[in-house]
């Protein structure tokens, strides 16, 4: 095979109500609307496409790992710690579900939020390097 998988295009994340969620995405953490019907909004977030999909309720993108822990499944990227300590305090701010700013015992450092249904989402304070090298990104 010599085609390689070039990036991620889209994520899929099940929600209750189209129209609260999309509101929500892009009044608290600044998405664009791409485009609404009753069944999906199609965001722009992070440089990614992120499809929001009608769901029951009770569903998240979230998982249980073998310790019973509650997992997310998709981590957002910030450009350093004073980045992520500005965005952990708006988010609180904005009425947003945030754990703590965390050490997980690798570099950087942590936090999560969760949507309107429950998506549970993290926060790093490192940039790839790769995306850095790419967009000329300086350390802040």
């Amino acid at each position: 095979m010599s085609e390689k998988l070039i990036r991620v295009g889209t994520t899929y994340i099940p929600v209750t109500n189209v129209e609260l969620s999309s509101e929500w995405y892009v009044n608290k953490l600044g998405a664009e609307l791409c485009y609404k019907d009753e069944d999906k909004a199609i965001l722009n977030v992070a440089n990614q496409s992120i499809f929001l999909v009608k769901s029951n309720r009770d569903q998240s993108s979230n998982f249980y790992d073998i310790h019973g822990n509650e997992r997310f499944s998709l981590t957002f990227e910030v450009n350093g710690l004073n980045a992520l300590e500005d965005i952990h305090r708006d988010f609180k701010e904005n009425g947003l579900r945030v754990g703590e700013i965390e050490d997980r015992g690798h570099a950087g450092r942590n936090f999560v939020f969760y949507d309107l249904d429950g998506n549970k989402f993290d926060v790093w304070s490192e940039l790839s390097p790769a995306f850095k090298e790419k967009y000329l990104f300086s350390k802040k």
